[in-house]
């Protein structure tokens, strides 16, 4: 199970055990929470088994979302992936900023920018990946705790950004030590590029939450950077 499948079934076991020792005191047929636990259990292990944990994120979508702050975190987070994968001309193909979009979208994770990844595939499976590519790659997946980190000081997100660099790293016999190095340049490399585009940002993240189009947003970022930075 991953890990919020875990944690939902501790949380589940834990009030179906209090339901059964609060039971007799508000009258609570003990069948009841023992079938409750039961269909949670048999739901996360379906959902893991046969949905890869979808129903999951979901669930625990639905409740982050309630929050303004976290909702803003995430438009933030991945304006910053759109903004730095635009400035380094890696095509983008579409966003979803919750769960429940990206399931709509088809896609395994919970949401995010998705990139036309091609080319960086077809180099690691060629087993040649380039230094200039596997950089440009490096930058825009930090761009998200770039952005965060500039509006709120710290990043909530970008443990599965960070899971594709360290990935890829581990894969060419890198250290640990190289990956934390790699990861702080390329940080560092996508918030001075988000910092020279400050005005391109804000009404990107405008148009990321009225949920305008990938082609909207790009006209949005050219009609404000007419000349791409590399």
């Amino acid at each position: 199970m991953s890990q919020t499948a875990l944690n939902l079934v501790a949380i589940s076991v834990f009030l179906m055990t209090l339901s059964v020792l609060l039971g007799p005191i508000i009258e609570l047929s003990p069948l009841i929470g023992a079938i409750a636990t039961a269909s949670l259990l048999g739901f996360f292990t379906l959902d893991t088994l046969g949905w890869q944990g979808k129903g999951a994120n979901l669930i625990v979508d639905v409740f982050a979302g309630l929050s303004e702050d976290h909702r803003s975190r995430v438009v933030r987070h991945e304006a910053g992936h759109f903004l730095v994968a635009y400035l380094l001309e890696i095509p983008i193909t579409s966003y979803a900023l919750n769960a429940w979009e990206a399931f709509k979208q088809g896609q395994s994770a919970g949401g995010g920018v998705q990139f036309d990844d091609q080319e960086l595939l077809s180099e690691l499976q060629q087993g040649s990946l380039s230094a200039q590519l596997f950089d440009r790659y490096c930058i825009v997946w930090m761009a998200g705790i770039a952005a965060e980190t500039l509006t709120y000081e710290r990043a909530e997100g970008g443990a599965e950004d960070r899971t594709k660099l360290k990935a890829i790293l581990a894969q060419n016999r890198k250290s640990s030590t190289d990956a934390q190095l790699k990861e702080r340049w390329a940080i560092l490399q996508a918030k001075t590029l988000i910092e020279s585009h400050l005005d391109a940002y804000q009404a990107l993240v405008t148009a990321m939450e009225q949920r305008l189009a990938v082609s909207e947003c790009y006209q949005i970022l050219d009609s404000r950077i007419p000349i791409k930075s590399e």
